[in-house]
Formats: structure tokens, sequence, C-alpha cells
């Protein structure tokens, strides 16, 4: 989407979208509904750092911002930023502020929690010789410095464990960091990444991390509005069977609608994950470019809870129902409060509850033999934890199941050589997704869309018309 945005401004739109689904937006998209539309994956994007100017560009078109600051910061709506309250967690039968659980810390956990700050602040500030930071959004912007790359090297539980910090606290919520973003549990992810969450929208140390960006139906939003710039190109419920790279470009040949048909194109934009290529692109087993098959993906399932209203406060003291509430004694994430950003406050809603598989051996696997039934049991009896009511109160449960939900950026994989390969082009094919970050968000998908486009309108091949 974000490459077709980046041809059309250009110029350019002798182009066609092919999509596999009948909806365009994969995990970022939303379901329509009441009292409000809903996510069904990714639901905020934290405000861009000024340096990411093109990002910033599609926010001053979607009229979302009013202006920049006086340090030239962009300056977003206030209606578009998350509100207040913004998240909490439940912990032994009560809610509390915030993800970071305090109540009942001992001196261990404070004088430990400010320790993992201090390494943080430590990396926050950290520049290397050509002044680039450790950690920065896109990732192509971070410091290649051995230092800052070694930490791909181990995992993030590890790197923990070096630095003497093992607060049961501190590691559930690092934990739980790496559960949200990655879908992956604290001994699975690279400390590179886990540092990431945390440093990577942090402008200086003592600075707030960046607020968010969030509608009722998430990052649908985005998706729905680069849809409606680029209309005329797309053509859905296209599946892609073959892609031929050829002497003057490359042959498309997609099934749509029990038919095949094909598409003689100069170049192609791949923006599939990155482990389906050897099964689509022509002689790519034969002479492969890179090992597809070094990129994982983690499975998830999400559901979207229909409420007839919303569960009464348990105790006086509960701190309200939030944006974003989190089960500490759970293996799942909780859920986003649909109607939270619309201001409705009152009466019915939408929760939507996100349980990532990290925790089950085979969990794609399991993920597919369970039925809506087991699925929808899973939600509500982790939920009636919090909420003995919910079953009284839900009148519906829609569930997604995403197989393949986003890449793993597992202890090797960010700084090695596979997922360098796979960002040059395979012929005259230029691949463009998140997993060639490693790293699953909003605004790597958009980079690597605008990188493609770019590759495309600098390229010295004369652009063939017929």
């Amino acid at each position: 989407m974000s490459a077709g945005w980046k041809l059309s401004k250009s110029g350019v739109n002798d182009f066609v979208v092919l999509e596999l689904e009948k909806e365009t937006g994969g995990t970022s998209r939303s379901g329509v509904g009441q009292p409000v539309s809903h996510p069904w994956g990714a639901h905020y994007l934290p405000v861009p750092f000024q340096e990411n100017a093109e990002l910033i560009s599609l926010l001053d078109e979607m009229s979302l911002t009013e202006g920049r600051a006086a340090d030239g910061s962009v300056v977003v709506k206030e209606q578009f930023l998350c509100r207040d309250p913004e998240e909490r967690v439940f912990y032994k039968g009560r809610w509390y502020d915030g993800l970071y659980l305090h109540v009942g810390e001992s001196e261990q956990d404070k004088r430990q929690f400010a320790e993992f700050q201090k390494h943080l602040d430590h990396w926050v500030n950290w520049r290397d010789a050509k002044g680039q930071r450790a950690f920065v959004v896109p990732s192509a912007n971070c410091s290649d410095d051995a230092e800052v790359t070694a930490l791909d090297k181990v995992s993030f539980a590890d790197w923990l464990q070096q630095k003497g910090l093992n607060s049961e606290r501190l590691v559930w919520y690092c934990d739980y960091a790496c559960r949200d973003d990655y879908g992956l549990k604290l001994d699975q992810t690279s400390a590179w990444a886990g540092l990431f969450y945390f440093c990577s929208r942090v402008r200086k140390s003592g600075d707030e991390s960046q607020p968010f960006i969030t509608f009722p139906e998430g990052n649908g939003r985005f998706v729905n509005y680069l849809a409606d710039r680029v209309k005329d190109n797309i053509q859905r419920s296209n599946m892609v069977v073959s892609i031929e790279p050829t002497a003057n470009g490359v042959d498309v040949i997609c099934l749509a609608k029990g038919e095949l048909r094909g598409f003689r194109c100069e170049n192609v934009i791949y923006a599939s994950p990155i482990f389906t290529a050897p099964y689509v692109i022509r002689g790519f087993r034969e002479d492969a470019p890179f090992t597809a098959t070094e990129f994982h993906h983690n499975a998830w399932f999400v559901a979207n809870l229909f409420l007839k209203d919303r569960p009464k406060p348990r105790f006086v003291r509960d701190f309200p129902l939030a944006w974003d509430n989190v089960l500490y004694e759970s293996p799942s994430l909780g859920y986003v409060n649909a109607t939270h950003q619309a201001g409705i406050d009152y009466g019915s809603t939408v929760w939507t509850y996100y349980y990532p598989m990290c925790h089950e051996p085979e969990g794609r696997t399991k993920l597919f033999n369970y039925e809506w039934r087991d699925l929808a049991d899973v939600c509500l009896t982790d939920i009636s934890r919090a909420h003995p009511e919910i079953y009284d109160l839900c009148e519906r449960i829609d569930i997604m199941r995403w197989g393949h939900a986003m890449i793993s950026p597992r202890p090797g994989f960010i700084w090695g050589d596979e997922r360098r390969k796979a960002l040059e082009p395979y012929r005259n094919i230029h691949f463009a997704h998140t997993d060639l970050s490693g790293i699953a968000l909003f605004e790597e998908a958009f980079y690597h869309g605008l990188r493609a486009a770019d590759n495309l309108l600098t390229a010295e091949t004369p652009r063939r018309r017929e």
C-alpha cells in the first residue's frame, strides 16, 4: 500500500496491486460494527520523530496534525492521541495504573527497576561515530556499530541475567514487552529487539516514550486511507501462483474467480512474507539469493468480544477501564477497549483480545486445530478472572487466527546475513515487507514500501509503454 501511495504521488499510475484477500491490510485490517469499528491486529502508531519526514507527510495528508512545535517536532491533534487512562494491569484481584506493577514491590524490585532504567537511558543517549542512534524507527537508521549489533547475539533473558536483573516484576514487564510487539517470550527474543522496544521511541533520557496515535478501528484507519488513494489500482481476491523473471522484466500469473490470468511487468514489488518466496518465484530454489527459511513467523489469535454493557468495578479503589487492559498472570496480552478513543464510556462496547501462541509447543499447529468454541472458551475463561460477569455481558465473539502473524526477531536474525541479503532485488523483483526489518511495525512496513518504490522510480531501465 505504501509503495502504491508513493508511486501514485510521483505521477506513476501504470501499476496494479494484487491482493490475495477480499480485504486489504493484513494484520492491520479492521472490522466494521457497532457501536464502533474495531481492530483485527495492529491498533496504534507512536508519533514519529521529526526526522521521519515521509511518514509525517502521510499524517499531514490525513489531517491528523496541526503544525510543528518550536523544536520542529510534529504536533498531532489531541483527538487522535490515546486518551487517559491509557493502560492498567490486573494483579491478584485488583486493577492498577500502568503496566509495570509498583504495588507491593520490594526494595530489591525498586533498585532493579531503577538500574534497568539506567541501562535504557544509556542506550537512548548513545551515539556512534557518525552520530547515529543505537535504536530508532525505522530500524534502517539504527547504528551498525559492533557494540550495538553484539546485542543481537544473545536473548533478552540472557542480557537481563548478565546485568543481574532478575526481579520477578521486571522480568514479567520485559517478557510482556516481547510478547506484545513480537509474539515471543523473553528467552526467544533478541536482546537487540528487546532494547529496541524500550529505547527507539524515546527522544532523550528523561523523556516519555512518544505518545500513541490510535482510533477505534486501530491501524485499519491507515490501511483504508492508503487503499483509497490507490483504489483504481487494487485487484482483490487474486492469488499469485507464479512470478517468473524474464529477459525483459517479470511475468506474473494469478488465479482470480477460478481463472488464470497474467501480467507482463517491468518490475515487481513482492510484499508477501519472505518465507513464501521459494514457493512463488520461479528459479528461486535453484539460485537462491538468500535462505528464505531463516525468516520465522509466529502465530496469534485475536478475538473481538461484543459486550452489551461494561463490567462494574469490583472494588471502589480499582483503577478504571483503560484503553489497554493487561492481565498479569496470563499468557495473553489482555484486551483493548475499542470505544475508549471514541469517548464512549458507558453502555455497549467491543473488546479486542490478543493471544500470542508463543507459550505453546507447535503453537501454529495447535491454533489451526482449535475450533471457534475452543478459542472462545480460552478468551472468556481468561477474562473472567478479572470480570466474572463476562459470560452474561458478551453477546457475540468473532475470532481471527493469524498463522503467520509477524516476523520473529530471535537472537542472531536482525543483524544476520540472510535478512540483509533479502534487502537486495532478485532480478527485477524488489522485496518490501516488515520481515526485512525483523520487526513487524507499521513504520517498518511503510519504510520498505517507500524504499521499494524509490528503487523503481530511480531504476535506469526505461519505462515501457504498451
